[in-house]
């Protein structure tokens, strides 16, 4: 059965169909840049023009990067503030011309590695990380979802972890690996002594190169290990939410 998924992120609004036996993409990704200034108008153009692309007739989960309650967004950290209390189901389903399912984009991330990726079969407390031009979190308990955690704006080093610690911080402030996974080291153990979890997985784009700065992070008692679908995680899990007609962390 396939379904489409569109994840959209503070640098890029990418989809395609997904094949939910397999948890993985039936077809290449199309990828457009976000918009600058994201605001929800421009953002559901290029929603409209990844979903174009392949002509899909059917159902769409759509994650976005931030707190969603029945289908309304309720924070924007990382889009336009338009986004604010806007009836995101009702804009995107217009635009597109398709009934459309839309979650926060680390849950639906999560959901996905929990059910086909690292955290498949795991109970306790499992904890997804998407570090990107935020950080975006995912909290499950024995398999079930506590949604819309946003664990990126705990406060570490009297600012926002994820200024501090999220993928966009490394670029902006051209971050050895090495310096960057200390950052990072320091925000896990600063979440495990909050909620003591047994699994951190740790997705995102920079999940592809996992190898450069999982080794170098120590002291964190919990497993850490890099999400099994990488940065297509969004993608897979908001496919998941729309065949299941109700998204996890809506409402």
């Amino acid at each position: 059965m396939e379904i489409f998924g569109v994840d959209i992120g503070g640098s890029g609004i990418k989809g395609a169909p997904v094949d939910l036996d397999r948890g993985d993409l039936a077809r290449e990704r199309h990828k457009v840049l976000t918009p600058h200034p994201a605001t929800p108008a421009r953002v559901a153009d290029c929603v409209a023009e990844v979903v174009g692309h392949f002509d899909w007739p059917g159902p769409i989960g759509i994650t976005y990067p931030g707190v969603v309650t029945d289908g309304v967004t309720r924070t924007a950290a990382n889009v336009d503030k338009g986004w604010i209390d806007t009836d995101a189901r009702a804009l995107l389903g217009e635009r597109i011309g398709r009934p459309v399912t839309v979650l926060n984009d680390a849950d639906a991330a999560g959901i996905a590695e929990m059910t086909f990726g690292a955290g498949k079969g795991r109970t306790g407390t499992v904890i997804m990380l998407t570090f990107g031009t935020g950080i975006g979190s995912a909290v499950f308990t024995d398999g079930r979802l506590v949604p819309n955690t946003e664990l990126g704006h705990l406060e570490l080093h009297g600012r926002e972890a994820e200024k501090h610690a999220s993928t966009k911080a490394k670029e902006d402030e051209d971050l050895s690996w090495q310096h960057w996974a200390h950052r990072v080291q320091k925000y896990l153990l600063h979440v495990e002594m909050l909620f003591s979890p047994e699994l951190f997985v740790i997705g995102g784009g920079v999940s592809r190169k996992a190898e450069k700065f999982l080794p170098l992070i120590e002291k964190v008692r919990a497993e850490v290990a890099p999400a099994q679908l990488q940065n297509n995680a969004g993608i897979v899990g908001a496919a998941m939410a729309a065949s299941a007609g109700t998204a996890h962390g809506t409402g």
